[in-house]
Parts: C-alpha cells; structure tokens; sequence
C-alpha cells in the first residue's frame, strides 16, 4: 500500500488529474459516455452546486510511485437523506480506478476515514449528492453503450468491490424498447378515458411557461413528491431546483417533455425525453471546446441520433395507476416516430419498483444495463487491510 498514496483534491492540477482519468482508463472503449469538464467541476463548486448546502463533499486522487493518476473518489455526506433515513451513510461517488486491488482499497479506506472523521459509519455508493445524479455500478451489459445519465465501468469494478466486502444495497435496471409505428391499443384506450372520463390533459409547455408561471418548479415540486418514497431519495431544495430549471429544461426540446394537468389545473405527472447525446458526448470528449459544443448543439438541433433517452416518469402519488402513463405513450411515440427516433431508453429503475416497470408491458420490454448500490460498514477500512496483513505476512 505504501506505493499508493490518495491526495485531497485542492489544487487545480489534482482537479485536472481528477477530471481526465477517466480519458486514459476508456480510451478506445466505444461504450463508455464522458462527462462534461464543466459539469465535474461545478460539482465541487458551492456557488453552482447547491447540493452542497445539505452535504459535505471531497474528492481525492491516487496516484502511484512515478506520480500519475490511477484512481479517483468522490466522498460525500448528505446530511439531509441520513437524516431522513435515520443513517449515518458517507457516499462514494465518481469511482474510477486502474485494475489494482491496492488502488481501490486505498480509496475506500480514504472514503471511510473522511467519513468517521463526520461521524458516519457506513459506506454507500455510487451514488451522489442528488438522487439526479448518476448512481449505480453497472454489473452487467458492459458491451452496450452508455448514456448522459448513467454510470459505465469495465467489469473488474464490481469485482473489486465484492472482494473488499461490500454488499448489495439496492438495484436498479433500464428498460430498452422498439418503437412502435402506431400507439399500442392499451395506451390508446385508457388515454382516451383519462381524457373524455377524468379531464386530464396533456400539454407541453414553453420556456414563458417555465420561466414566467412557475411550471419549471412545478415540475421538480412533483418529481419531489413522486419519487419521495424511493431507495434513498433526498427532496431537491428550492435553490437546487431553481439551478436545475435553469441548467436542463432551457436545453431540451419541450416538444419532448409533456405534462398532465388534471381537471383543477394541477400538475400531476411529467415525462422528461430527449434524443440521445451518446454520440455527440463521445466526439466531444468531454470538452465543449474548442469544437465539443458543435457535436452537442448538432445533435440537440439538427442531425439527431436514432435513440431516445426517457429520462424520467413521474406521476404524483394520488395519481399512480390511473392511467397518466397512458396519456404520455400515447401522445409520445407519434412523437418520437415524428422525430426519427427506433428505439427508446429508460434510465435506472429500482428493480422492486413494479408499478413503473410495468407500465413497458406493451412495448415488449427487453430489461438491460443492471447496475448496482453497495453497502458496507466503514469499520473493516479503519483496520489494517487484507493487502497489508498479506505484504507483512509475506515479510515475517
């Protein structure tokens, strides 16, 4: 271990080393989706990130003899779902390392002292400090390309987790679906009810709408209520949802993200859809300069991939399972048939969250891309690790 040392990001070259790992570990892997430079360093940053309101977060490089970066964590405490899940959880998140079990092992000793340090006594992740971001290990499917919201690793990460004694805390997975020229009967016939029988209505809005009538934070207020219940979860704060109106829903295509107003004109349900950026994310390399923002703005605007990411679901809790599902089938797939989009993706879905799953029945689901939370007690990292009894066993 001793030829592994974890620094705390402070400088702007550890945050550079931070940030460009990922480029050497995935070079000429077609499957795996940058990030953008700009969106990790804003993580870190208060002033753009106010998630760090209710968390703490640190992040660390390791680097080995000759000095170069072999591995990168992200720790981070969110005071606001231990508090509301009565836990004491420090995350990891951002995980990215070489095939070395010294390397992984030193960075989740470093995460599990970082978090003793706060009082905690457990470790989860990936996972970050909003239930927007990507969390998940992937577990299976490594040969399918990735997507913008959604974590890829190379097969030996799980591995290496397993091996240091983490356990499953939770899983997800993603629906991938053909689609259909024309909108399935089911879809068609209980939208028409929803419609004629119980006065909702579907509409897309405008940015006026969004920047003027506070639907923009409507729409984070529902995901709030929606997804309350699930694995996790932390209400966005008013401040985190303004930033979010600001940073995604002045970039995607409204005529992608519907929503349903019941007959009091309250917002019940939203679907957020956009065409993929997998592409474009790959020929940008990460950087929006100097060309990146072109193969962005290219796929945004004009020249659009032939899969469609369906990002997000969410019905308010009174409305589940009458039939608000419906009404966004059947008014998207004419849509994205409009658009030129084959195919549609789900992101992560707990694996235990029968009511969402199965609203795909129609589409003749193929389930995908199975990746996975792990938990272990930080108590075995505080401890000498299995690779130094076995380097000072090999010394005796």
């Amino acid at each position: 271990m001793n030829n592994i040392q974890v620094k705390k990001v402070v400088t702007r070259k550890e945050m550079d080393d931070f940030i460009r790992l990922p480029r050497h570990l995935y070079k000429g892997n077609d499957c795996y989706v940058p990030d953008l430079d700009l969106d990790i360093r804003s993580t870190f940053d208060a002033k753009q990130n106010a998630g760090m309101e209710i968390s703490d977060i640190q992040a660390f490089v390791a680097y080995d003899e000759q000095g170069h970066a072999v591995g990168r964590v992200a720790a981070i405490v969110n005071h606001a779902a231990n508090s509301k899940w009565n836990e004491k959880n420090v995350r990891f998140g951002m995980l990215e390392f070489i095939d070395d079990p010294r390397v992984s092992e030193a960075l989740m000793k470093t995460v599990a002292n970082w978090g003793q340090e706060r009082g905690m006594t457990h470790l989860l992740g990936p996972m970050g400090i909003c239930d927007f971001d990507k969390e998940g290990m992937l577990i299976e499917d490594f040969d399918l390309v990735s997507s913008i919201n959604t974590i890829y690793n190379p097969p030996y990460y799980p591995q290496h987790l397993t091996r240091l004694g983490f356990e499953k805390a939770a899983d997800w997975v993603q629906i991938h679906v053909k689609v259909p020229p024309t909108v399935p009967d089911k879809y068609a016939r209980v939208a028409r009810f929803c419609r004629n029988t119980m006065g909702m209505q579907l509409t897309t809005m405008t940015h006026r709408q969004i920047e003027k009538e506070d639907y923009g934070r409507q729409v984070f207020r529902l995901l709030n209520e929606a997804y309350s219940p699930l694995f996790g979860y932390t209400e966005l704060t008013e401040r985190q949802i303004d930033q979010f109106v600001d940073k995604y829903l002045k970039m995607v295509d409204l005529r992608l993200v519907p929503v349903v107003f019941n007959d009091k004109h309250e917002m019940v349900g939203v679907a957020v859809t956009m065409g993929s950026l997998s592409d474009a994310l790959r020929k940008s390399k990460g950087r929006l300069f100097p060309l990146g923002w072109w193969h962005l703005l290219r796929s945004l605007r004009w020249k659009r991939e032939h899969q469609v990411e369906l990002l997000l679901i969410a019905v308010r809790p009174d409305y589940q399972g009458r039939g608000v599902n419906a009404l966004f089938f059947d008014y998207l797939i004419p849509m994205f048939n409009k658009f030129g989009f084959d195919s549609a993706e789900t992101g992560p879905q707990l694996e235990d969250n029968f009511k969402e799953l199965s609203q795909w029945k129609p589409l003749d689901p193929k389930v995908i891309k199975r990746r996975r939370c792990y938990k272990s007690s930080i108590l075995p990292f505080l401890t000498t690790s299995s690779i130094e009894k076995k380097e000072q066993k090999n010394n005796s």
